[in-house]
């Protein structure tokens, strides 16, 4: 038995009526089995057949009720792999949201997709497979064994020796299955991943004429995961022979046995005949667990990769004793710098009132401390000891560097989808954990470089943050954003369908719907991350004015390369191999002649870089 099953929601209950299931079932099998014997013995020893009648219902309703209890006991695991698996989706999906886009792009959507879709139902097949399976291996066998024991002790030496030979060619068996499968759960991933990436870019392949070339590879990854099938299928199915021919061999020594002692008359036919039909019971759970294994691998290494990307939470930092005592002893300098004090929750969006100095709304503070983050696959790490508090009276806030400089990592920490190796988070006065790090996600809208349209209305679309809002409130965030000249040109307005499958937007209209959601939300704070790098300058600069008057009263994170948003700023992150080497103004920067007076001179004053 897996002990990670231990861990699982409602698993102790279930497993204990499930064991309770497996030991009646074992008695059942018992019960017609002399049933059976003992007609057979009647009839053959010339007694009236009347004398048969009562053996013969006692065996019909022993297998009556073993069916029942095998019945009663898939549905007590079938239940119980669901209520698992509802529990795992929806961990997984909240782990997803905490790591963000980031974490989505590293991994590759089609294989989260793949994991959180079909690796979830293999999953729930390896729950209610393998563990009824593993339950009748100890309960059903040794009840069995129980029955043999007390009829013949030689039958019962011969089973319980074949047993360790069975067990170890079923090791043996599994560990080279397992190997093949992850090979095949890997390949699968990646034909998965493939496949959705090449939806994707279809019409992209099509316009540069790469299709064939690419029909090539799909083809090529395709035969990776059909030999690694059968791999695993050549191997599943020499553990059978195994199995069975093993078993095989051990009823036949039992049956060879029961002859000899019954042509000697020193067995009985009745005795004979139950230890004769028990044997293959004996062995019955242990091939079903072996088949029902090779049949589950995939479900098993599924659940370790839900169980990798779920448990392995952002908020679970492993900083060191230093590291962590340099970062608080950095908090706490900031948060004296900056008025911010540790409390004991995070504020509500209720009690962001307002605050003399702020205008209407009050925003939480915000300070970052000792933040480091690396990749594993990198040299250099993306940040380096980040720490930094943010100005009270800044409304926006400009995130610049050249590409890779770690501005689009430094917006996924402030946002709680990046967690820091080091350091801490502080948001109005907590570190981003927790309950914190939820309270702040409810605080702010993210606008990625390439907002996600999903297969729905428009009006759907931009009611992403706020479902239940009104049509009413749909128009005005529409209009605000100036898609209104869109909406008045499609056949069904703001029923019309949009993203797959529905009606394609360019890059800025596809802004513009994320822009609303943004408004519709109403949340205080925006997080743009290269709102406008795929856009020409006139669109750009077009979009940039909408921005600016969409986030009025609202305080905005931006990270961009194109500086000529810097003049509108309130403060200014600059960033340099993952550093953080200059704060301030525009103009403050610019009289300072460092790194962002190099940027933004070599950009011909932010228009382009």
């Amino acid at each position: 038995m897996d002990k990670a099953w231990l861990r699982l929601k409602g698993f102790k209950p279930a497993a204990m009526l499930i064991a309770l299931f497996s030991l009646a079932q074992g008695i059942a099998i018992g019960m017609q089995a002399f049933g059976l014997s003992r007609a057979i013995s009647v009839l053959f020893s010339g007694e009236p057949v009347n004398q048969a009648v009562m053996p013969l219902l006692w065996f019909i309703a022993a297998v009556l009720a073993r069916q029942t209890i095998v019945w009663l006991q898939r549905r007590t695991a079938g239940r119980l792999a669901e209520q698992v698996t509802a529990h795992w989706r929806k961990k997984l999906a909240e782990r997803l949201f905490e790591r963000g886009p980031g974490y989505a792009a590293k991994e590759g959507s089609g294989k989260l997709v793949t994991l959180a879709i079909e690796g979830m139902e293999k999953f729930r097949l390896y729950l209610e497979l393998t563990i009824p399976r593993t339950f009748d291996m100890l309960c059903v066998t040794l009840s069995v064994l129980g029955f043999v024991y007390a009829l013949d002790v030689v039958s019962g030496l011969i089973l319980t020796a074949v047993m360790p030979i069975l067990v170890g060619f079923f090791i043996l068996f599994g560990l080279a299955a397992r190997k093949q499968a992850d090979k095949q759960w890997r390949s699968y991933r990646v034909l998965s991943h493939h496949f959705t990436d090449s939806l994707r870019g279809l019409s992209t392949l099509r316009f540069l004429g790469r299709g064939r070339s690419h029909g090539r590879t799909i083809d090529q990854v395709s035969n990776q995961y059909r030999s690694a099938t059968m791999r695993t299928l050549r191997v599943a199915f020499l553990s059978s022979f195994a199995l069975d021919f093993f078993t095989m061999l051990s009823v036949a020594s039992v049956a060879v046995s029961l002859g000899l002692r019954l042509v000697g008359g020193t067995m009985g036919l009745e005795a004979a005949l139950v230890v004769l039909m028990l044997a293959p019971e004996y062995f019955l759970p242990i091939r079903n667990l072996g088949t029902d294994y090779h049949a589950t691998l995939d479900g098993k290494e599924a659940w370790e990769a839900i169980h990798r990307v779920s448990d392995n939470s952002v908020a679970n930092n492993t900083d060191d004793v230093a590291g962590t005592a340099h970062a608080d002893a950095t908090a706490k300098s900031l948060g004296q710098r900056s008025g911010l004090e540790q409390k004991s929750g995070f504020e509500k969006q209720s009690d962001l009132d307002a605050q003399p100095g702020l205008g209407k709304r009050r925003f939480a503070d915000v300070a970052l401390a000792g933040i480091y983050v690396s990749q594993d696959d990198e040299q250099r790490p993306q940040l380096q000891d980040i720490s930094v508090a943010l100005d009270p009276a800044a409304r926006r806030i400009g995130i610049v560097g050249a590409s890779g400089a770690g501005k689009s990592t430094l917006l996924d920490v402030i946002a709680g989808f990046a967690s820091p190796a080091s350091g801490n988070v502080i948001i109005a006065g907590n570190r981003l954990e927790g309950q914190h790090r939820e309270g702040w996600q409810q605080q702010f809208s993210y606008i990625p470089q390439h907002p996600h349209l999903f297969s729905l209305s428009l009006a759907d679309n931009v009611r992403f943050y706020e479902p239940d809002a009104s049509l009413e409130q749909v128009k005005e965030a529409v209009k605000a954003v100036g898609l209104s000249e869109l909406t008045a040109r499609l056949a069904a307005g703001y029923d019309e369908p949009i993203g797959e499958g529905g009606r394609i937007l360019s890059g800025g209209q596809k802004q513009r719907v994320a822009l609303a959601r943004a408004l519709l939300g109403n949340r205080p704070n925006i997080l743009l991350d290269e709102p406008t790098a795929h856009l020409d300058i006139e669109t750009e600069l077009e979009l940039k004015e909408t921005i600016l008057q969409v986030t009025e009263g609202k305080r905005m994170f931006l990270a961009t390369h194109r500086l000529h948003w810097m003049p509108d700023m309130d403060q200014i992150w600059v960033l340099d191999q993952g550093a953080l080497v200059e704060t301030g103004t525009h103009e403050e920067l610019l009289s300072r002649q460092g790194v962002y007076y190099r940027l933004y001179t070599a950009t011909g004053k932010g228009m382009a870089m």
